[in-house]
């Protein structure tokens, strides 16, 4: 689908994707700017950059390519769902569970399981290969997550996202007992240099992260904390944490204590998400319930 454009001389000067975040308001401007990257956007029979200051009179053509649907397969996985209405699908993702598809490793995520639970009724922003999928957890991280049922929703929670305006509280058990009650982690993290797998504090190349931790419990080795994000970025927390020297328990890559529990992975749990719904227009907020395996360590095992 073409649209053609004609810039009045009120937007002269305004960067390309701006104006047609504008225009194109159904489309965020994440989406626009992939559409100027791709090639699909020429301004007077040329292909500008997303900055190119637009001038009065020019000509802009935008070509939406067809939403291209999952290839992937749908899989009959069992899905703890905490809510569910015609723009959204919260669910409480369990451990060893991958959130979406890669290259060489096409079955048993959460992706296969909302596709077969959905069928057709996902959003196709982010291509084949997530499909619904508007934000993520690690693998071996536990709780919350949204699914996007539509593109408009997908666009209107990835707004929130991108402002950082959605609540999200996380709890975990780090090693060590934390000295302070409460804090801040203000430390930009970008791609380990030396480990590319990895994440680290990167002054130089890293983004901007901010993550606030509470203490809910002391125990004898161990902290249960609260973390509160400003900021989402790739192991925010274990990265974070780990950088004070108090790694989550049981993190197989920034936790370099031998753990005494049998785990699978870190100890770290999305409790709680909150977000402008984008139908209601009003704020609403889950819970995920705590996995066994926390529940009974702060219980009945930690001292």
């Amino acid at each position: 689908m073409s649209n053609v454009f004609i810039v009045d001389e009120e937007f002269q000067d305004l960067r390309l994707d701006k104006y047609l975040n504008l225009l194109l308001q159904e489309h965020s401007r994440t989406y626009i700017q992939k559409l100027i990257k791709d090639g699909n956007i020429s301004v007077n029979e040329k292909i500008r950059k997303s900055n190119y200051k637009v001038q009065a009179e020019d000509k802009i053509i935008v070509d939406i390519p067809a939403p291209v649907y999952a290839n992937i397969e749908p899989e009959n996985i069992s899905l703890n769902i905490i809510y569910e209405d015609n723009d959204v699908l919260i669910v409480n993702k369990p451990k060893n569970l991958v959130v979406h598809p890669a290259p060489g490793h096409y079955f048993g995520t959460l992706v296969n399981a909302v596709m077969y639970h959905c069928r057709e009724n996902l959003s196709n922003i982010n291509g084949v290969l997530r499909p619904g999928i508007v934000h993520r957890i690690d693998k071996d991280t536990t709780g919350a997550l949204i699914v996007c049922k539509n593109d408009f929703s997908h666009n209107f929670i990835a707004k929130q996202l991108k402002e950082h305006s959605i609540h999200r509280i996380y709890i975990g058990i780090v090693q060590g007992k934390l000295e302070q009650s409460e804090g801040i982690i203000d430390a930009p993290i970008g791609r380990n240099p030396i480990k590319r797998k990895e994440m680290c504090i990167n002054e130089l190349h890293g983004k901007h992260a901010v993550t606030h931790y509470k203490v809910i419990k002391w125990f004898k080795h161990y902290t249960l904390c609260e973390f509160q994000l400003e900021t989402g970025r790739t192991h925010q927390i274990r990265v974070h944490m780990a950088s004070i020297n108090h790694p989550l328990l049981g993190d197989e890559i920034y936790n370099h204590n031998k753990c005494p529990y049998k785990l699978q992975g870190q100890c770290l749990h999305a409790k709680t998400i909150g977000f402008i719904h984008p139908t209601t227009n009003k704020y609403v907020e889950f819970e995920a319930e705590i996995p066994e395996y926390f529940q009974n360590l702060i219980e009945n095992v930690l001292i």
